[in-house]
């Protein structure tokens, strides 16, 4: 984990939380000591050093995550060198549209622009007919809402959703009881939770009908 702000840090402890070895290097000695008890290791290092990114061992990991957002040209140059030393997997964090293309013509695999991302996501949540949203490529999404009138004390096939709406109910959940999968003969009842899947507008119209 190449830088350690909210970001990378915040990434770095939930991968250890999963169970995997992360290296934290960051160029702030105080950041680095918050991380140093936390962390596999955790070194001061200026990320754009190749010296010092080979005495780390950072061309021998499978997975590098530049978490620099704020100095634009510190993330780029880092994911550079990480490309350049053949690290197979170089994720980097963009802050616009603009950052993410340069980082992918210097050699980053994936992209990725949390808060764009994120304003996304809580702008599906804000209307209240959303509980959670999760777009993937292509325009196809997973969301969770709940289920609307139509579809009250009716099986799913009876009900003809994909027909209907163009999506598929994946899982369900009664009230005070965990998600189970759907089949064609579950019932749907008023104040049940559905996990529902299709393109993005289908899914987001099907969403608005609760």
């Amino acid at each position: 984990m190449l830088g350690l702000g909210r970001f990378g840090g915040s990434m770095a402890l939930e991968l250890i939380r999963q169970g995997w070895e992360v290296i934290g290097v960051d160029a702030d000695p105080t950041v680095v000591q918050t991380y140093a008890d936390q962390l596999t290791h955790a070194a001061v290092a200026n990320t754009t050093d190749e010296v010092a990114l080979r005495q780390l061992g950072v061309h021998e990991m499978a997975h590098a995550v530049v978490g620099i957002g704020t100095e634009l040209e510190a993330g780029i140059l880092t994911t550079g060198l990480l490309a350049d030393l053949g690290v197979p997997n170089i994720w980097a964090k963009a802050v616009n549209r603009q950052h993410a293309r340069i980082l992918e013509r210097v050699g980053a695999h994936h992209v990725v622009l949390p808060e764009h991302e994120m304003g996304e996501r809580v702008a599906h949540l804000v209307t209240g007919h959303i509980l959670n949203f999760i777009e993937f490529e292509d325009d196809y999404a997973i969301v969770k809402t709940r289920a609307p009138e139509e579809t009250f004390d009716k099986t799913l096939a009876d009900a003809a959703l994909r027909s209907k709406h163009g999506i598929t109910v994946v899982s369900i959940k009664r009230p005070g009881e965990g998600f189970t999968y759907a089949t064609a003969d579950t019932v749907v009842y008023a104040g049940d939770i559905l996990i529902v899947a299709g393109k993005t507008r289908q899914v987001e119209a099907f969403a608005s009908l609760s």
